[in-house]
């Protein structure tokens, strides 16, 4: 006979349930419509806690009784037995249950998963008014089943999910502790590290009844040790984080285990195609990869981590990772997975390579999914690097870098791949020849380019090009002079460079070789030859449907028509390049889209619409880590402020701007500060000034969004933002210089002497931070 219902039976809450309240709410409607639900998830991810406060939750629309069956510890065979014992029915269960509208929970389904699959469908089919919330790595997949896959706590800020629950425990096992300005961000970091996994949170917060927080941040490398302090009357299973995936690990099938191990050779995350070229080998083909993975997924060990490029991207969590590395070192296969995963990655480079050779016309669509592929994997790249220099072989990695070269220097990403390439070239690799070793060593140039270090760039494009010459390697001839002359402003090789392109058909070296040649013209104001390079750009990103040129080119030609005057042109031209690269990592030409957009808007007079395309540029900027474009962007915000009529948050913000770039204020500077002292007061604009000089990045870039002053400032000693002031006679002979009139020229018009004028010039020049008379003609032009 069936037991009758007695709602205390389920067992009281040892601690306060936190979080996933909108989780609950989710799984109350859940099993309203659906019979059979199944949360699955990771060990440690509160499989149990939750089914525990949804039945809680729930139990009185089933009001013929509600069961917790745990089945962690039965044995095959056990099942049907034990349920029957656990529901005191000596006969049939179907039969007994009958048409009762119950609820069953069946907690830890994993040891049994067949046979609980077999019971349920039975159950259900014949009995009509039952329900089967189950908990288990993987679902029971049997008709009509609702899988609910349980996420980790959110872990988005202090006041998240994560945090709550270890403050809630914290305090628990040591009743002082409370979060300060100091612990906040270190339990933040501290549940990020433990991916948001619950169990991993409360054994982390026992602990600082004994540690603090910020020793347990330091010793999360040895996570299995530290969180090994669980509560005595835990099942064995939850007492350590290394009991929980331990446990997980041996309900594995001999293969899925070797995929779980070789997987953590994927310091991120990976996809099909790679899992197949690195894991698969001695007792697991590269068609049963497939298989085995999406019992991985399954089981909640491996999680899938959305898509890129129309591609399934996965991943471990941190914790399985560090159990599967563990396995994966004592396996002994860990040396030949590392240089698999390095080979798997330089033949996504050599792809990558192929796909824009000369003669190649590669359809943009495959182009993107290239780039966006590479953006995702980028961490890889890296680590793959790594264990090149580990092992001293830097020849496979050399190529691999060289291979994305124009992924690695385009569109401002920060892939701290520098200090690599940096060891790399340092070992003595007898395979690495001249014409590799003299490209990577032009890629250094270039990444220090990026950095903003020309005498570092200028000396490794000299000798990357030397070697380069040595081997007859024209493309590394082009690309080193290409690199030299925006290093340098040496323009003379640019002409050779496009030779060289020309004759191997290479358009993208055209396009590079145009492109800056126009950017000499527009920063010299020779704007007829700026407009003639950059249209030259955009002939052959249209020929070879490159966006990313495209866009590149309209940029170009959008500042050639800001600074001729023709705002709708440059306007056209903006929109145009940020409608192309909106949906790639370009990041840098997103952000010039946006300030262009931004700036054309104020010069228009539109300030809200001024206002918003700045906003979006410095947020993006401020996301990406772009420093210089941070400084950039707060020099377009003190312009739009000054328009506004907020004099002192614009001289606070373009003092931040050149003290980010480390130069002396110059004409644009005082466009903004002429203003301001006339409002202000002189006195007044240097204190702000002075101010502006002190703020740290953060605190300027919140300045220009939030309004937000630092508390206190620091009080350096800064360059006077007086000296960049021009005098009535130094503005009339910017002007004669802006119509081309030499010092003697100059000297006749005003009746002074060619050592005056030459006196005058120079001064103007240490004004403005110019070194040419050409910077000043183009300044005088573009501020009338």
């Amino acid at each position: 006979m069936l037991r009758s219902a007695d709602f205390s039976k389920l067992p009281a809450e040892p601690n306060a349930f936190v979080g996933r309240e909108s989780d609950v709410d989710e799984l109350t409607h859940l099993m309203r419509v659906s019979r059979a639900v199944t949360l699955c998830g990771a060990g440690g991810i509160g499989k149990t806690r939750l089914a525990l406060r949804l039945a809680e939750r729930i139990a009185r629309d089933h009001p013929g009784g509600v069961w917790l069956i745990e089945l962690a510890d039965l044995e095959k065979g056990e099942l049907r037995g034990y349920v029957a014992a656990s529901l005191g029915i000596a006969g049939d269960l179907a039969a007994t249950i009958g048409g009762r509208r119950a609820l069953l929970l069946l907690d830890n389904c994993e040891p049994v998963i067949g046979e609980c699959a077999e019971l349920c469908r039975d159950l259900l089919g014949g009995c009509p008014g039952l329900s089967v919330l189950a908990t288990s790595r993987e679902p029971l997949r049997v008709p009509g089943e609702t899988v609910w896959r349980v996420p980790p706590l959110a872990v988005t800020g202090d006041q998240s999910e994560a945090v709550r629950l270890f403050v809630a425990r914290a305090t628990a096992a040591r009743p002082d502790f409370e979060l300060t300005d100091e612990t906040r961000p270190q339990v933040v970091e501290l549940c990020q590290a433990l991916d948001g996994l619950p169990l991993a949170i409360e054994l982390a917060a026992a602990m600082v009844r004994v540690l603090s927080v910020a020793q347990l941040v330091e010793r999360l490398d040895d996570r299995f040790r530290l969180l090994a302090g669980g509560a005595r009357t835990a099942p064995a299973r939850h007492r350590t984080l290394r009991a929980t995936v331990d446990w997980s690990y041996r309900l594995l099938t001999p293969q899925e285990r070797l995929l779980l191990r070789r997987a953590a050779v994927f310091r991120s995350s990976w996809t099909l195609d790679l899992a197949e070229g690195v894991c698969a080998g001695e007792g697991l083909a590269e068609e049963e990869v497939l298989l085995r993975l999406c019992d991985l997924v399954d089981k909640s060990l491996i999680v899938l981590d959305g898509e890129i490029a129309g591609q399934a991207r996965y991943r471990l969590l941190e914790t399985v990772r560090d159990y599967a590395l563990e396995q994966l070192a004592e396996s002994g296969e860990e040396r030949e997975l590392r240089h698999r995963h390095l080979a798997a990655l330089a033949a996504m480079g050599d792809r990558f390579r192929e796909t824009i050779a000369p003669g190649r016309h590669t359809p943009w669509p495959v182009m993107e999914r290239h780039v966006n592929l590479f953006d995702a994997l980028k961490v890889e790249f890296g680590s793959a690097c790594d264990w090149a220099v580990t092992t001293g072989q830097p020849e496979t990695a050399l190529r691999l870098l060289t291979d994305v070269r124009f992924l690695l220097v385009g569109s401002g990403r920060k892939l701290d791949m520098a200090e690599r390439l940096d060891r790399l070239l340092e070992l003595d690799g007898p395979q690495v020849g001249p014409a590799l070793r003299g490209q990577a060593t032009i890629l250094r140039g270039e990444l220090a380019l990026a950095a903003g270090d020309r005498e570092l760039a200028t000396s490794c494009t000299r000798a990357g090009l030397e070697l380069c010459r040595s081997a007859d390697d024209g493309f590394g001839e082009a690309i080193g002079l290409i690199v030299l002359a925006q290093a340098t402003g040496e323009h003379d090789g640019l002409a050779r460079a496009l030779e060289l392109a020309e004759q191997a058909g290479d358009l993208i070296l055209q396009a590079l070789a145009h492109g800056v040649g126009a950017h000499y013209g527009l920063q010299h104001g020779r704007l007829r030859e700026a407009r003639r390079g950059f249209e030259a750009v955009l002939k052959i990103g249209v020929e070879l449907d490159n966006h990313v040129g495209r866009s590149f080119a309209h940029i170009g030609l959008a500042q050639v028509a800001r600074r001729s005057g023709d705002l709708e042109a440059a306007k056209e031209h903006f929109e145009s390049g940020l409608a192309l690269v909106r949906h790639v990592d370009a990041r840098q030409q997103v952000v010039s889209c946006l300030a262009g957009l931004g700036k054309v808007a104020l010069d228009r007079g539109d300030l809200a619409e001024a206002r918003a395309r700045l906003t979006e540029a410095m947020v993006l900027s401020r996301d990406a880590g772009l420093r210089a474009g941070i400084a950039r962007r707060l020099e377009e915000w003190a312009a739009l402020l000054a328009a506004e009529g907020d004099h002192t948050f614009a001289v606070q913000l373009v003092a931040a701007s050149v003290a980010l770039r480390d130069r002396q204020p110059d004409a644009r500077t005082e466009d903004i500060l002429r203003p301001a002292r006339s409002a202000l007061g002189e006195v007044k604009v240097d204190l702000l000034w002075t101010a502006g000089w002190g703020m740290t990045v953060e605190q300027a870039v919140s300045c220009a969004l939030d309004g937000a002053l630092p508390e206190r400032p620091a009080q350096p000693a800064v360059p006077t933002c007086q000296d960049s002031r021009l005098t009535a006679r130094e503005r009339e002979i910017a002007e004669l210089i802006a119509r081309g009139l030499s010092n003697r020229g100059i000297a006749d018009e005003l009746v002074i002497s060619p050592a005056t004028a030459a006196r005058h010039v120079a001064n103007i020049l240490s004004k403005l931070g110019f070194s040419t008379r050409t910077q000043i003609a183009a300044w005088v032009i573009e501020s009338r």
